[in-house]
């Protein structure tokens, strides 16, 4: 009886080494290629009129990891031929097209080419645009999700490329700073607005005291880069008796006191328009707390006559969730609503529904918009 148990494990040890080395056998090998190959179109000789043209098929071979990998591929465009990364001195050879193909066969957009020729030529005006057909030179940048390097393509030459005077499509901002004597005229110390719902609308607000005879600015970033706006060439509307005045280009707020500031944007062609708005500086409690209703019929707050002083809500009449909100006209409460997170007024923008709090009957809202805090008690 021994032996024959000693006979049986020995075959199982047998049967579960192979049993291992079959699955071995069947788990795929993670390669590290090097390479692809990108395809030279069958008509890559005949001339691709881009202003009249949607799409330009590629296709390459999927690089090999040794098993089929999802893998993005992102188009490369050059002028000259080299792919030179940039440097400390000198810009890059080469651009990326935006859109990421996830396919081996991809249709490459006409337009994001005859962008990125256009950035690349260098040229700035478009009579001293190309009029004939040009080379254009592109490889594709391969990557998987696993840590791996990118992998380059082979370069493929398309010998016949008429492009356009193409610019990149204006896009809204989604960041508007105010700076001015309210911060030292400091950059690094200007006020952020508050986007508006929905993403890209361009509109901005913000809650704020100005002293007497305070001078402000706005601009997309935190520089004077030469984009930096006030009341020249600005569409200014004082819908709260601020007393708004031009001050050597600066928005001057002659009376003291809360406002609402809201700056709209408008694109005109290749350029940008504002208005800017002062409002009166109206909170409104509204919701379950308040019998439900929403906007600016809600319960509206006090105001403070000083920087530092509260805005007070009456007593709530009903326990449940606290909303909170200004009103901007055209836009629905929500699309400026904000509330307070462990002590913190966090504004909605243009995010989802925050997280709900819950307020008593009876109690009171206190916002200190100076310190950026809030409370029920």
């Amino acid at each position: 009886m021994k032996k024959i148990n000693i006979i049986v494990w020995m075959m199982l040890g047998v049967l579960g080494i192979s049993s291992c080395e079959s699955d071995r056998d069947s788990n795929p090998v993670l390669l590290e290629p090097t390479t692809f190959i990108l395809n030279t179109p069958a008509y890559a000789s005949t001339v691709y009129d881009l202003k009249n043209s949607k799409t330009i098929e590629l296709a390459c071979s999927q690089p090999d990891y040794g098993f089929t990998a999802a893998t993005d591929y992102t188009v490369q465009v050059s002028l000259t031929g080299e792919f030179k990364e940039a440097t400390d001195k000198a810009t890059a050879t080469y651009l990326a097209l935006p859109t990421v193909h996830t396919t081996a066969r991809m249709n490459v957009d006409a337009q994001e080419l005859a962008v990125a020729i256009v950035n690349l030529s260098g040229i700035t005006e478009e009579n001293k645009f190309y009029t004939d057909p040009i080379k254009v030179y592109i490889r594709l940048n391969a990557s998987v999700n696993d840590g791996m390097r990118p992998i380059y393509s082979n370069v493929i030459e398309l010998p016949k490329v008429l492009s356009y005077f193409a610019l990149d499509a204006m896009v809204m901002p989604d960041k508007m700073y105010m700076t001015g004597s309210i911060c030292g005229w400091d950059w690094a110390k200007a006020y952020p607005m508050v986007s508006v719902y929905p993403v890209a609308s361009g509109e901005f607000w913000i809650m704020k005291y100005f002293a007497a005879n305070d001078e402000i600015k706005f601009n997309v970033s935190k520089a004077w880069d030469g984009a930096e706006f006030g009341f020249a060439n600005t569409v200014i509307n004082d819908n709260a008796n601020a007393g708004i005045a031009d001050s050597g280009g600066n928005i001057k707020i002659t009376n003291a006191g809360w406002y609402i500031v809201a700056v709209k944007t408008t694109i005109v062609g290749r350029s940008y328009a504002y208005a800017v708005d002062f409002f009166e500086p109206t909170v409104y409690v509204c919701g379950p707390t308040v019998g439900d209703k929403w906007g600016a019929e809600g319960q509206k707050f006090t105001v403070p006559q000083t920087a530092d002083g509260e805005f007070v809500s009456p007593a709530l009449t009903a326990s449940g969730e606290l909303r909170l909100c200004v009103v901007l006209p055209k836009h629905e409460w929500w699309h400026t609503e904000f509330i307070f997170l462990s002590g913190k007024i966090e504004y909605r923008a243009n995010g989802n529904d925050q997280d709900p709090v819950q307020a008593e009957a009876g109690k009171k809202v206190y916002l200190d918009f100076s310190k950026g805090i809030g409370r029920v008690e």
